[in-house]
C-alpha cells in the first residue's frame, strides 16, 4: 500500500495531496529514511510523522484501502511509548505557557479598537 494513502486512511491527514506534500516536505521518515509518496508500506514499519506541530512515533498494525471512522483508523498503527510521552509533555507544556494572542477569537470589540488606536497614537 503506498504511504500517502495510508497516512490519509489513518487520519494523520486530511486529504491525499496533504500527506503526499507531508511526505515530499521531509515530514514523514519510514524507518528513519525520507521516502517518496509512491513507497509501499508493510506492516511492522516504523514512522515518524510531523504532522500540525505534533511529532508522531507509530508502528504500522494494519493495512487498509479506504478512509474509516476515527476508531477504526487508530487500530492500523501503534504509538510508541516515547511518542506519548513526548506528545503529553508538548500538550502540557502548551497549557502551562499558552502562545501569546491564543485566546484572542475574532474581529477586536469597539473598546480593544479604542486602547488599540490610544496605544498607536501615542507614539
Amino acid at each position: 500500500m503506498r504511504i500517502d494513502k495510508w497516512l490519509w486512511a489513518a487520519r494523520f491527514f486530511k486529504t491525499r495531496s496533504l500527506a503526499s506534500q507531508a511526505i515530499e516536505g521531509g515530514h514523514v521518515r519510514l524507518n528513519g529514511q525520507a521516502v517518496k509518496p509512491a513507497r509501499e508500506l508493510r506492516v511492522g514499519d516504523s514512522l515518524d510523522i510531523v504532522a500540525g506541530g505534533t511529532q508522531w512515533t507509530v508502528i504500522v498494525r494494519g493495512l487498509n484501502e479506504q478512509r474509516r471512522p476515527a476508531v477504526e483508523a487508530q487500530q492500523l498503527y501503534e504509538e510508541t511509548p516515547e511518542s506519548s510521552a513526548r506528545r503529553a509533555a508538548e500538550k502540557e507544556d502548551r497549557r502551562l505557557a499558552p502562545v501569546p494572542g491564543s485566546d484572542l477569537r475574532g474581529r477586536p470589540t469597539k473598546k480593544a479598537r479604542r486602547q488599540m488606536r490610544g496605544f498607536n497614537e501615542g507614539f
